[in-house]
C-alpha cells in the first residue's frame, strides 16, 4: 500500500502535469468520474495535494477528485498518444488536456464531490507527517490516547498519524526500539520520540524516488525490517520476526533481541 510519501510524490507529479490547466476529457470507470465527467470536462485544475494517503485534486468548479489508491491503484502520467503501461479497463480516472493524459489505474476508492463534503470525508485524519504546517502537539495528543490493544495498532490508526502505513509501522517501532505487541498507551517519552521518528522519515523520504529508512541506498539495504522475516537483524544478527497482530491486515516485522516484549531486557 503506498504511504504517505509516495502520495505527497504523486500529488507533486501530478499537479505539475495538471495545475493551471483546463481539462478537455475526464473519463474513467469509476462511478463518480462517469457521473460527474461532463461537469469536470473544461475545469481549471486549481491545485494537486496529498492528506495522508489520500490524493486530491480542486479544480475551479464546485468539485474536487479524492482517490486512495489502497493496496493497488497507482497515477501515472503519459504525453499525449503515448502507449499506456496498463490496460484501459483499469483506468479508473482519465484526465487530458492539449498535451498531457493523466490516470489513476487500479484504485478501489475514488470519489468526487464539493470541498466541503470531501473535506468531510477526511476529517478524521490526524496531522499529516508529510505536511510542511504539521502540527506535533497534536499528534503526540492523539499518540497519546486510543482504545487500540497494541501500538502497531496504534501506530497504523490514519486517525492518529497521517501517513503511516506497513512499511513505516515496522520500521519506526523497530528504530525506537519498541515491541509490536507493546502496550498502545506508551510512556510520555516515548510517545514524543516515535511522532518525532515519524515526522523524520517521511519528511526525508517525501522527496526520495525510494524509500529509504537505514540511510543505505543500495538495492536491498534501505530498510532495517520490513520484509525481512527470518533474515538476520542488520544491528544484531537475531533472526527477524513477523507476525500478524491484532486486526491489521498485513504482516508486521521485529528484531526481538532490539525489541524486547520487557524494555528492562533490551540488549
Amino acid at each position: 500500500m503506498p504511504e504517505g510519501d509516495t502520495i505527497y510524490r504523486a500529488a507533486q507529479r501530478v499537479g505539475t502535469a495538471l495545475t493551471g490547466r483546463r481539462l478537455s476529457a475526464v473519463k474513467g470507470s469509476a462511478p463518480a468520474i462517469r457521473t460527474t465527467s461532463s461537469r469536470l470536462t473544461g475545469a481549471r485544475i486549481e491545485q494537486v495535494r496529498s492528506v495522508g494517503k489520500h490524493l486530491l485534486i480542486e479544480s475551479d468548479t464546485d468539485l474536487t477528485i479524492r482517490t486512495h489508491l489502497r493496496m493497488s491503484g497507482i497515477w501515472e502520467i503519459y504525453p499525449k498518444e503515448a502507449r499506456w503501461r496498463y490496460p484501459i479497463g483499469a483506468a479508473r480516472v482519465i484526465l487530458e488536456h492539449d498535451e498531457t493524459t493523466v490516470v489513476c489505474f487500479s484504485a478501489p476508492d475514488v470519489s468526487v464531490d464539493s470541498p466541503a463534503a470531501i473535506q468531510r470525508e477526511i476529517d478524521h485524519l490526524g496531522p499529516d507527517l508529510c505536511a510542511d504546517d504539521f502540527d506535533r502537539d497534536e499528534a503526540i495528543r492523539r499518540m497519546g490516547s486510543t482504545q487500540k490493544a497494541t501500538i502497531a495498532e496504534h501506530i497504523a490508526d490514519q486517525g492518529v498519524l497521517a501517513g503511516i502505513g506497513n512499511v513505516y509501522k515496522s520500521e519506526i517501532l523497530f528504530l525506537e526500539r519498541i515491541h509490536p505487541e507493546a502496550s498502545a498507551l506508551l510512556k510520555e517519552t516515548e510517545v514524543e520520540r516515535v511522532v518525532d521518528r515519524s515526522r523524520q522519515l517521511l519528511m526525508l523520504n517525501r522527496s526520495r524516488p525510494k524509500r529509504i529508512t537505514t540511510g543505505e541506498t543500495r538495492r536491498g539495504a534501505e530498510l532495517w525490517v520490513y520484509g525481512r522475516g527470518g533474515q538476520p537483524c542488520r544491528r544484531c544478527r537475531t533472526k527477524i520476526e513477523a507476525a500478524w497482530i491484532g486486526d491489521l491486515e498485513r504482516i508486521t516485522y521485529w528484531c526481538p533481541n532490539c525489541q524486547p516484549r520487557h524494555p528492562d531486557k533490551a540488549a
